[in-house]
């Protein structure tokens, strides 16, 4: 039976990541996510606060990847355009959900707060889109298709996607084996690309280590079965071992 691989690429929304302003932290916690649950992160992209641009995103990723993440754009300035880009994309309205609406405004209501106009703008998504929890600040991202929209604050897209992992079909987890390697990657370089070429379903990485004067590199093998994997380890160990012994 060939294993399910399931892939997910990330779309990150807005100027400020751009301009530097403000530095992402939440690509590293959906790729430990999606690591553990069995999803391959293939692919991310960030894009500026313009509406044909994220439009234009969406659709490439949603149709080459089987779930697609976005970060960003669901508050309630006027740079807030997220709803309205992914609306486009999928061809709908971008319209008050009643639902979000009678939230938000009863929340408003409780803290005495006025439910401004710029406040209502956090109800909006495309029409058909089903609501994703938000249980720290309660204005709810949402997902059409298979995009899931949420919100860019770390603590906020943690919980949501907390909420959205349920949800999602898991593929094949990748089994890992690392082996220490003495030699740097221009030594290593062209024999781990044979054996790279030998192995095409196992991928494998090799990652510089420096360390009080010491150069090394970690090779790290990844497969699908146990098989493949030792295969793999078996010769990379042998091809470390052939370069110590000829050092």
């Amino acid at each position: 039976m060939t294993a399910e691989i399931v892939t997910a690429a990330m779309l990150i929304i807005g100027d400020e990541i751009l301009s530097g302003r403000t530095k992402d932290r939440n690509i590293g916690h959906l790729a430990d996510i999606m690591a553990a649950i069995g999803i391959d992160l293939k692919e991310v992209r960030i894009v500026s606060d313009d509406e044909n641009d994220i439009a234009s995103a969406v659709n490439a990723l949603r149709a080459r990847y089987t779930y697609v993440f976005t970060t960003g754009g669901i508050g309630p300035t006027h740079d807030d355009i997220t709803a309205d880009s992914i609306s486009k994309a999928f061809g709908v309205a971008c319209e008050y959900d009643p639902k979000a609406y009678r939230m938000l405004e009863q929340n408003y209501m409780n803290r005495d707060l006025e439910f401004t106009e710029a406040r209502k703008r956090m109800a909006r998504m495309p029409v058909g889109a089903d609501h994703i929890d938000n249980p720290v600040s309660l204005a709810p991202g949402f997902r059409i298709g298979n995009v899931h929209v949420m919100a860019g604050v770390p603590a906020i897209f943690q919980a949501m996607l907390d909420n959205v992992v349920p949800t999602l079909k898991t593929g094949t987890k990748l089994l890992s084996a690392t082996v220490e390697c003495p030699f740097g990657e221009g030594v290593i370089g062209g024999p781990l690309g044979e054996i790279q070429k030998a192995h095409p379903d196992t991928i494998i990485g090799s990652y510089p280590k420096y360390l009080d004067g010491n150069f090394w590199t970690e090779l790290v093998a990844r497969a699908r079965t146990q098989d493949a994997l030792d295969a793999a380890v078996a010769e990379i160990t042998a091809m470390v071992a052939s370069l110590k012994a000829t050092a």
